[in-house]
């Protein structure tokens, strides 16, 4: 029988799949699956998470990573899943943007694993910088299809200083001292003297050593350049009993801005007093367990003390992962900007992380041949949240092969709907109550043409350049304050008039007259 058992295991072992794994590599530009379209997509992640972990690079050198962990949704919707894509995007002196995707090395039989739980994966990259604001955003591939609810997830986070417990190691903060420990000690000699005893270190050649009491009541300058136990006695103005004792190191990487250390000012213990006459050795050996009753009574309530400060630590070096609300947004272009290689990586931008929905005419040409190009342009623009106006100048042999005028172009036979957007845009200028909608973004430095330069009245963002700022703005849900226009923007936005054209699958085009409120 238990030969029959073990043939039995021996089968289920290798008929069964293994469990899915994850190969991460890095993959800069859109993804291929992008640009196909989808019957069916996979759902969004249930939940993505960032924590920090610190890993030796070298014998003496650390390196702090991003440990980002994320848990597939449970549905039927898994069995599509082929990757996650993760980009992440810090921001601090300056800006920096990076993605991998992780392909999933078997298909999907099961909604939670075989032995209990949810998909759970995670991967170790993207060096941290200190005290630094990340967004990051990760979303399944299959990509959802245009005008489909993106299978996206955003997060922000924040890095930590060098006080961090694993920020600490990072070769910077080394440097500025983050694991030098001075082990301070001081005391009050009498009413006009403290001693202050610390650890030097052979980063720096010199200390400042302050007594602080609400005010300074004493300092003095201490030159040292190796590794050495140092006193040095202060003469102090005022009570030094209780007063905080401060120790600013100047080391060679940090200069006046390194770590300070800080103790307490106590008695010094009196030495030379005889101990009196031992007449009851019974009163001694009370007293003797006494004190050490106290003695283990204090190291218990120290340990419990350093244990829940370990854990404050801990919670305050993470901090809370928010999720952006999801907005739509209208992307409207000149027939000169290329498709692929401008408005197909601007949306991805957009989508992936802006945490927005986006509307382009190109993949609803049927919508538009129903509806005409009018009540089309109109009842998205009603809809959306914000209008972007999409420019650039990147006009290059690059952008003929894919996106020319040539017959078999995407936009070889769509209708260029820019100048009724702008016509439309110059009618909430009127009356400025839907100003606060448009944004104007440019690549490689591209201005508003004059026919158009009314637009310059709207917030314009260089991408890459203005990515972040761009995002937040987005999310801004404020009206524009009313202000003063000029006698250019209305002599701009009546020459930009479009002409009337007739249409074969709908009525006459009339477009609105200037000036008044077509919405």
């Amino acid at each position: 029988m238990s030969l029959v058992l073990l043939s039995l295991a021996a089968l289920c072992r290798t008929v069964l799949p293994g469990e899915p794994t994850v190969q991460c590599g890095s993959e800069t530009g859109p993804s291929p699956e992008w640009l196909v379209q989808h019957p069916l997509t996979p759902g969004d992640l249930r939940e993505l998470r960032v924590e920090l972990v610190k890993t030796r690079a070298a014998t003496e050198d650390y390196s702090v990573l991003m440990n980002i962990s994320w848990v597939l949704r449970a549905d039927a919707s898994i069995r599509l899943l082929k990757a996650t894509k993760i980009c992440v995007t810090g921001k601090s002196n300056f800006q920096w943007y990076s993605c991998v995707r992780c392909n999933y090395t078997e298909a999907f039989q099961w909604q939670t694993r075989p032995s209990g739980g949810k998909w759970t994966f995670s991967y170790v990259g993207f060096p941290v910088a200190l005290s630094t604001l990340y967004f990051i955003g990760a979303h399944n591939i299959p990509n959802a299809n245009m005008n489909e609810d993106s299978p996206s997830l955003s997060v922000n986070f924040t890095s930590p200083g060098c006080l961090d417990h694993i920020m600490k190691y990072k070769k910077k903060c080394l440097e500025a001292g983050s694991l030098w420990d001075p082990n301070i000690t001081a005391c009050k000699k009498n009413e006009r003297m403290v001693e202050v005893n610390f650890t030097t270190s052979p980063l720096g050649n010199r200390y400042m050593v302050l007594i602080q009491h609400d005010i300074i009541i004493g300092f003095s300058k201490v030159p040292e350049n190796k590794l050495t136990r140092t006193s040095v006695v202060i003469l102090v103005t005022g009570e030094s009993e209780g007063a905080t004792v401060q120790l600013i190191p100047y080391f060679h990487s940090c200069g006046n801005d390194c770590i300070r250390r800080k103790g307490t000012v106590v008695l010094c213990p009196q030495t030379g007093v005889p101990f009196p006459p031992n007449t009851n050795r019974s009163m001694l050996g009370g007293w003797l367990a006494l004190l050490s009753l106290l003695v283990v009574s204090w190291m218990l309530a120290v340990g419990i003390y350093l244990i829940w400060r370990r854990e404050r630590i801990k919670e305050a070096s993470f901090p809370t992962t928010t999720l952006l609300p999801l907005i739509k947004v209208l992307v409207v272009y000149p027939p000169e900007v290329c498709f692929h290689h401008t408005v197909c990586y601007f949306t991805e931008f957009l989508q992936n992380h802006c945490r927005s929905e986006v509307i382009l005419e190109q993949w609803q040409k049927k919508k538009i041949a129903e509806m005409g190009p009018v009540q089309w342009l109109t009842t998205q623009k009603k809809a959306a949240d914000k209008v972007i106006f999409l420019l650039s100048n990147n006009v290059s042999t690059v952008c003929d092969g894919p996106c020319g005028q040539s017959g078999g172009s995407p936009r070889g036979n769509s209708q260029d709907l820019f100048p009724l957007a702008f016509h439309l845009f110059c009618s909430d200028l009127s009356s400025q109550t839907h100003l606060h909608k448009y944004i104007v973004v440019y690549f490689r430095g591209a201005e508003p043409k004059d026919d158009y330069n009314a637009l310059h009245i709207c917030p314009k963002y260089r991408l890459m350049k203005e990515a972040t700022a761009l995002c937040t703005q987005l999310h801004v849900r404020q009206h524009m304050s009313p202000g003063k226009q000029s006698r250019a923007c209305h002599s701009s936005c009546s020459a930009s008039q479009p002409t009337q054209e007739k249409r074969e699958d709908s009525e006459p085009y009339n477009p609105a007259i200037p000036g008044e409120k077509s919405w």
